[in-house]
């Protein structure tokens, strides 16, 4: 499998996760999602959830399961913010490694195939994700664009390379990216 295609999200959101709707999961047969935290979720400077990704949860948990897997070591942290959603989590998941990932699949009782790892880095979340063989969804981080563009210099620099090694990071919401023919 080339590089492109590991960097290559299945589907690119276009938006923050809030823009990811039972349709979408419904269009792509998904019944999991794996979400990051830090930035995915929540912007990493913002200790709670806001009451608008409240209701997203709720009205997500409806038609899908949902664990979130973090790299970030903070039990404090991310533990705080599966409370406020009444989510499971891992913590440490070192991604882009797929061991967190599998095992929140299997968690779910589902194949890797009906989950999707939503996140907002290449490198990590949907590098995870297409080596374990999920359906990837990336978001655009949840803070404000500019400062975001200051403030994330990694994450600029993995779109620019992942660009430059032919992914293409237009937004795909009605079209997925078809592995097979890359």
């Amino acid at each position: 499998m080339s590089k492109r295609i590991l960097l290559q999200p299945d589907l690119v959101l276009g938006g923050t996760i809030i823009n990811l709707t039972p349709n979408i999961l419904e269009q792509h047969q998904l019944q999991g999602l794996i979400l990051d935290v830090d930035e995915t979720l929540v912007s990493i400077t913002t200790p709670k959830v806001s009451q608008e990704l409240k209701q997203w949860t709720i009205a997500m948990k409806q038609v899908a399961n949902i664990w979130l897997v973090s790299n970030n070591l903070s039990r404090n942290r991310i533990g705080a913010i599966a409370q406020e959603l009444e989510l499971p989590y891992f913590l440490g998941a070192k991604k882009p490694s797929r061991r967190k990932l599998r095992q929140a699949a299997a968690q779910m009782n589902l194949p890797v195939e009906k989950v999707a790892m939503v996140g907002d880095r290449l490198f990590t979340d949907v590098l995870a994700g297409n080596r374990l063989g999920m359906f990837t969804i990336l978001v655009e981080p949840m803070a404000d664009p500019v400062i975001a563009y200051r403030t994330h210099p990694i994450r600029n620099f993995e779109v620019w390379l992942s660009q430059k090694l032919g992914v293409s990071l237009a937004t795909n919401q009605q079209n997925v990216i078809n592995r097979n023919n890359s």
